[in-house]
């Protein structure tokens, strides 16, 4: 028996406490809908720790940042002293920050994604980019494109900022007030003085903590079993490795199950709905696991447990903000005649009827990104059958106890399903929405957590920074058809954000062509050489055989406190300068040890040097606040976590 044969078998034997209709089919029509308004996957906020704050046009203030936003342009991230957060901008890309950085997301177009960091350090960890995709980091001094995978970091402090390459990453410098000049692989610019900057290269210095943890962090992100099961596209599919299980079903093949939800759970029903400028209502979870399930698959009810059935595997899978089909009224509570805001998640197959889009795409049934058979009122249909939307009133989840989620029409996208939900609903009497969601949203809608947050210093919200391109449409503009509800003017917090100084965008280079590079910058201190990479024999060489008693006896010691577990799934970053006490990392390198992946660090191998001196000048320098950390700290340089001069820093210490 086939697997879309089960999957028929198993459909005709489940019932729905809605009323059946058989489906339509027809002819193509001529004008195919519009596939433009899904398929493209926003930044998501994949991790945060410590205090990290969020911000989008149209809201009322800064807000706690909650994992697994989707950024949209427009919206803004700041790092307070202790934080760090993480965002993942392709299958293999990641976008860090830590402690008093202010991160905004400018543009998101076909293969260009623009961010802005007026103050603090920001890592890019690209272990591969698409082809022709381009990602640009502006700065008050100059704009940074970045067309190849490699791992680049950006420090921006009030009085200059420094742009580092490493694995072989090289980028195009644009700044404000010269030609663009190439960043070359293993090198540090260093742009200081204003409004024209001098720019000067040094040799990129040693890893430090932030950079290690990067590098390990990234390792086991993209080392996922979940792999196996859904496309290499999606994202947050290493969650999954920590927080549930994978079972083989007759009827769906590989299905997911999450661990530790509480009795009568039901999927989105621990989140919230926010408004994004392009998808209109996206759903955001509070779960570590919570993207991957909620934007791709679909979730089915196997023998009493919710399971996620990611469907065979599409090489492309298309983003959508929610898998799930509204009910709108009569839909009534039991016990109070309210009319409520409803939902169920879409089950096997079913198709998602888009709330977000054109008007060519809104309201027409849809499998984009789905490899399954096709689902409609329990009936298995084929790719060239078009459905009538007004035609589909089953949803199979609908039947499960407690699946339907609800909330007062008045409190959806206001506050967390999980404060507002309507527990006793009347199911009989449920009625699909065909389109678009007619709620309105209001301040509240655009932020995804509640209560205070830190607000980045007002002389990084008022730095300039240069691009290439101007910045795209905010979230203060809804999509066509959903027109804000009027706000006071004490309502949005306003922004006097000065407009970015535009450059010219530098123009790719013929491959046999070099570019020009910045001049070398004089220093005192030359790069020391660093150790060759380790061999496999080295290695096991320096594990020692295990002794027995009667060779080497072994002291008596005190037993070993018991020690708590590290969760697998979040590794935390406590640079030893800045956090004494707070949860262990996971690796956490030491300095001496180079990259985090070579776990024992082979005996060092000075060359032979000649006895006449040799001509010119040392060209692997290090850049002079390299040398004021190394004499400061009495380290290597490079080891210590920069500092950064603003106001806040000098009130807390």
């Amino acid at each position: 028996m086939t697997l879309a044969t089960r999957a028929l078998a198993g459909l005709l034997a489940l019932t729905t406490l809605v009323g059946t209709a058989p489906s339509v089919r027809a002819a193509v029509p001529a004008d195919a809908p519009d596939t433009s308004a899904i398929g493209r996957t926003p930044p998501r906020l994949s991790y945060i720790d410590g205090g990290v704050s969020f911000w989008r046009p149209g809201a009322q203030d800064w807000s706690p940042a909650e994992i697994n936003i989707p950024l949209a342009p427009g919206d803004e991230l700041y790092t307070a002293h202790q934080g760090d957060l993480e965002l993942q901008i392709g299958t293999r890309a990641f976008a860090r920050a830590w402690g008093d950085t202010q991160l905004g997301l400018v543009n998101q177009e076909a293969g260009f994604v623009q961010f802005k960091v007026t103050g603090g350090h920001v890592s890019l960890d690209l272990r591969s980019l698409d082809q022709n995709q381009t990602v640009e980091l502006d700065t008050p001094h100059a704009a940074f494109t970045i067309e190849r995978a490699g791992y680049y970091r950006v420090d921006v402090e009030p009085t200059q900022t420094s742009f580092i390459t490493r694995r072989g990453g090289r980028a195009t410098m644009t700044p404000a007030g010269g030609p663009s000049v190439a960043v070359t692989p293993s090198e540090e610019v260093v742009l200081a003085g204003a409004p024209n900057a001098s720019v000067q290269a040094y040799v990129a210095p040693d890893l430090d903590v932030w950079d290690q943890w990067n590098y390990a962090r990234t390792e086991e992100l993209i080392d996922s079993m979940s792999a196996r099961y859904v496309s290499s596209a999606v994202y947050g599919v290493d969650d999954l490795d920590h927080y549930g299980n994978w079972r083989v079903v007759p009827t769906y093949g590989q299905v997911w199950i999450p661990e530790s939800v509480p009795a009568g759970w039901a999927p989105y029903s621990t989140g919230r709905w926010i408004f994004d400028p392009h998808y209109g209502w996206s759903w955001v979870d509070t779960a570590p696991w919570g993207w991957a399930p909620y934007h791709y698959g679909r979730w089915v009810f196997v023998n009493g447990f919710w399971a996620w059935a990611p469907g065979p595997i599409v090489v492309r899978p298309a983003y959508a903000p929610a898998l799930v089909a509204f009910f709108g009224a009569p839909g009534v509570a039991v016990a109070a005649n309210v009319p409520l805001q409803s939902w169920v998640a879409l089950s096997w197959g079913e198709p998602v009827v888009p709330w977000w889009g054109s008007s060519r795409f809104v309201g027409r049934p849809s499998w984009i990104g789905w490899g399954g058979p096709r689902v409609v009122n329990n009936v298995v249909v084929n790719r060239t059958t078009v459905v009538n939307v007004n035609q589909i009133n089953v949803y199979q989840n609908v039947s499960v106890q407690n699946s339907v989620v609800a909330v007062r029409e008045d409190r959806f996208g206001r506050q967390p399903v999980h404060d507002a939900r309507v527990v006793e609903v009347d199911t009989h009497r449920l009625q699909p929405v065909r389109g678009a969601i007619r709620t309105r949203p209001d301040a509240a809608s655009f932020v995804a957590g509640s209560g205070p947050a830190a607000r980045p210093p007002e002389a990084d919200l008022g730095r300039r920074v240069v691009a290439t391109r101007p910045p795209g449409r905010s979230a203060a503009t809804p999509p066509p058809g959903i027109a804000p509800t009027p706000a006071r003017s004490t309502d949005v917090v306003v922004r006097n954000e000065p407009a970015p100084r535009i450059v010219a965008a530098p123009k790719p280079a013929p491959q046999a062509s070099v570019p020009p590079r910045p001049p070398f910058g004089a220093s005192q201190t030359e790069r020391t050489r660093p150790t060759s990479p380790p061999s496999f024999e080295t290695r096991r060489a320096s594990v020692a055989p295990p002794a027995t008693v009667a060779e080497a006896p072994q002291p008596q010691t005190a037993p070993r406190a018991q020690t708590q577990p590290v969760p697998p799934a979040q590794p935390q970053f406590v640079p030893p300068t800045q956090r004494e006490s707070g949860p262990p990392a996971r690796p956490q390198p030491a300095p001496s040890q180079g990259r985090p992946s070579d776990a024992v660090a082979p005996p060092r191998v000075e060359a032979p040097r000649s006895a006449r001196s040799l001509p010119g000048q040392p060209a692997n320098r290090l850049a002079p606040h390299r040398e004021a950390a190394q004499t400061q700290h009495g380290a290597p340089a490079g080891e210590a976590r920069p500092p950064r001069a603003s106001e806040r820093d000098q009130r807390e210490r």
